[in-house]
């Protein structure tokens, strides 16, 4: 079935059920591959080593999406993606039973079986996940991406807040196995929902010359085109940068400022929050402004974000509850915007020839420095372990410096992403105009105090 065409004011056939699956698709790997998941390996001993490797696990594993390129056109976008998502869910219903074996396997036993299944559950995520960005850029007509993507990044935000929230309430501070075997079932549980949603997509005919091709792909070509290679350095090196944050700003509050689990994970939940602010703020300014002023709107407050964790680590403020509030917020307003800009980017400057394979590359390559991050970070934070020191009246500990690295790599991230290829892109001064002086949103300086 080929989606039907849609117009310039109507929202196209099928981009409901898509969003309702993001919805959904929220509410259910979040808890697998998010901070309950972090907080139930630290019950069982893991390491910040052993984290490093439970958070890289699924952007390592995108790079079977090269291989399994080959075969969309072979299978179709939708049953190579339904597939895909319909196996990963048989391995939540396994992590769920792991917490029940507490009786009878000791911790480390059970942190082993953590591992192989999320093994498993990543790597099929990673070769079916290949054929969602073709499938959605053929779907999804170039001057509603926009809007899809914030809806998207909307929609999978709200659906992780109400897992955080349910889990917090959930586990509590002191959880016992069966309350992470509880909320592991409510991710198996909710999977199987989305699944319906995703059945529902309208699937995108592949044209029998492109499905019956055998031609051999051209790999390099595609990374020296200029585009798409200037946005690989742009993807990796935020992959860098961003890669770990989310598990070791967990690991901080839980180890050095003594947040019990139930709490963390209310504070964690406001990162979606600032996710789903993103549709309000961005969510029309997209597909007129381009992606190039959003990213670097993104990386420059991400600078300023790095600065308070850093400030945090090292002593120089106080975690106050209102503070670790804020800094949560706007890591999740800024990753989405990230995210939806990238992609949106992406779907822009990638030709329609070899689309499934420009596709895979620029996942794998984000998804493998995304991966590799952690593990490294991870390693740095071990190798420092409780050495400190003060410098500058700022304490310099391990979360100091893994804070202090993570900024120098989003700094490098933020001069590429001004090198970008968008010749229809506003300039970053157009999109602060725009938001402060041209929007609603210019309420809020009636509130700044005046001279």
């Amino acid at each position: 079935m080929t989606a039907p065409p849609t117009t310039a004011n109507h929202t196209p056939p099928g981009l409901h059920p898509a969003w309702r699956f993001a919805l959904f698709n929220g509410l259910s790997f979040q808890i697998v591959l998010g901070s309950p998941m972090i907080l139930y390996a630290k019950t069982l001993g893991a390491s910040a080593t052993v984290l490093g490797i439970i958070a890289g696990m699924m952007p390592l594993l995108v790079i079977f999406q090269i291989p399994a390129a080959s075969y969309i056109n072979r299978i179709g976008y939708k049953r190579f993606v339904l597939g895909g998502w319909g196996t990963r869910t048989v391995f939540i219903f396994g992590l769920a039973l792991v917490p029940l074996a507490s009786g009878f396997l000791d911790a480390t036993t059970r942190l082993v079986l953590v591992l192989a299944l999320l093994f498993g559950f990543n790597l099929v995520r990673g070769i079916s996940s290949c054929a969602w960005l073709p499938w959605i850029a053929a779907l999804v007509p170039e001057h509603f991406r926009g809007k899809y993507f914030a809806r998207d990044a909307a929609m999978v935000n709200l659906g992780s807040f109400l897992t955080v929230i349910v889990s917090a309430i959930c586990l509590g501070a002191a959880p016992q196995p069966w309350q992470f075997a509880a909320i592991f079932a409510f991710s198996a549980v909710t999977g199987v929902i989305s699944l319906a949603f995703l059945n529902r997509m309208p699937d995108v005919a592949i044209p029998e010359e492109i499905r019956a091709s055998q031609q051999p792909v051209p790999w390099l070509a595609m990374l020296r085109h200029p585009p798409f290679r200037k946005l690989l350095r742009v993807v990796v090196a935020w992959s860098v940068a961003y890669g770990g944050l989310a598990a070791f700003t967990v690991a901080f509050l839980k180890t050095e400022t003594g947040m019990a689990e139930g709490k963390i994970l209310f504070v964690t939940s406001v990162a979606f929050l600032g996710g789903l602010s993103s549709l309000w703020l961005f969510g029309s300014r997209l597909d007129r402004l381009g992606s190039k002023p959003v990213l670097g709107f993104s990386f420059g407050l991400w600078l300023v974000i790095l600065a308070g964790w850093m400030a945090l680590a090292g002593g120089a403020l106080t975690a106050s509850l209102a503070l670790v509030l804020l800094l949560q917020f706007l890591m999740g307003l800024s990753a989405a915007l990230v995210g939806m800009a990238n992609s949106w980017l992406a779907t822009a400057i990638v030709p329609a020839q070899g689309r499934n394979h420009f596709f895979a590359l620029y996942s794998v390559f984000a998804s493998v420095a995304l991966g590799l991050a952690p593990v490294g970070w991870g390693l740095l934070i071990d190798l420092i372990g409780a050495r400190q020191g003060t410098f500058l009246g700022l304490g310099w500990n391990r979360y100091t410096i893994f804070f202090a690295a993570a900024a120098v790599v989003m700094g490098l991230t933020f001069a590429l992403a001004r090198r970008l290829d968008e010749p229809k892109a506003a300039s970053l001064e157009a999109l602060l105009m725009e938001m402060l002086i041209n929007s609603p949103q210019r309420l809020w300086l009636r509130f700044w105090p005046r001279d």
